[in-house]
């Protein structure tokens, strides 16, 4: 595969979740986002909780103690910080790995390595495109990113659907559409949500 991937991808996608949290305006963490019915706040909970348990899969241990499926509408006293441990732990844990592992344990089951890290980085970086484009920031999610991610998304993205509904029937992809766009039609997202103006 060309373009980056493995722990480099997961990284990459990390510091764009990073970059974006760290760029909401104080005021914006109760907006809306294109992950219908939850705040900026419900979708950093849930980015945090999935990227603890893509860490404790292959750990065994630190499992989250609440369910991302069903974030709390709330922000730690220091959420930039809570979110850092989060991501930098998990990037030492693929760190570790062998570079030729043939499976890693992933709270989707096991996956090749360069699969468990793109659905690491799928999850981070989408929801680093969600945040960003609740709050007014720039998109994080490029297509050398996307073109990496989409590893983890033709490999799983029917199986979430089917299995968690998390997310919604891909969209049709504009012509001369690039990849990241493509990518997140394909993740049944709307390339071009906007907040509904008030």
């Amino acid at each position: 595969m060309n373009g980056i991937e493995g722990v480099e991808l997961l990284t990459r996608a990390h510091a764009r979740l990073r970059d974006v949290v760290a760029g909401v305006p104080e005021g914006a963490w109760g907006a809306p986002t294109p992950c219908d019915a939850w705040t900026v706040r419900q979708v950093l909970n849930h980015a945090r909780l999935d990227q603890q348990a893509y860490g404790a899969a292959v750990t065994g241990t630190g499992w989250p103690d609440s369910d991302a499926f069903h974030p709390v509408d709330a922000l730690d006293p220091d959420a930039a910080a809570a979110l850092d441990k989060v991501l930098a732990d998990v990037a030492a844990v693929y760190a570790g790995l062998p570079v030729d592992a043939e499976e890693v344990a992933t709270p989707l089951g096991p996956l090749p390595l360069p699969v468990a890290a793109a659905a690491g980085a799928m999850d981070a970086a989408v929801h680093a495109w969600d945040i960003a484009v609740a709050t007014g920031q720039e998109s994080p999610l490029d297509d050398e990113l996307a073109e990496g991610i989409r590893l983890a998304a033709d490999r799983l993205a029917d199986h979430l659907r089917e299995s968690f509904g998390v997310f919604a029937a891909a969209r049709e992809v504009p012509e001369g559409a690039g990849r990241a766009e493509a990518l997140l039609a394909f993740l049944g997202r709307d390339p071009h949500w906007k907040p509904a103006e008030s």
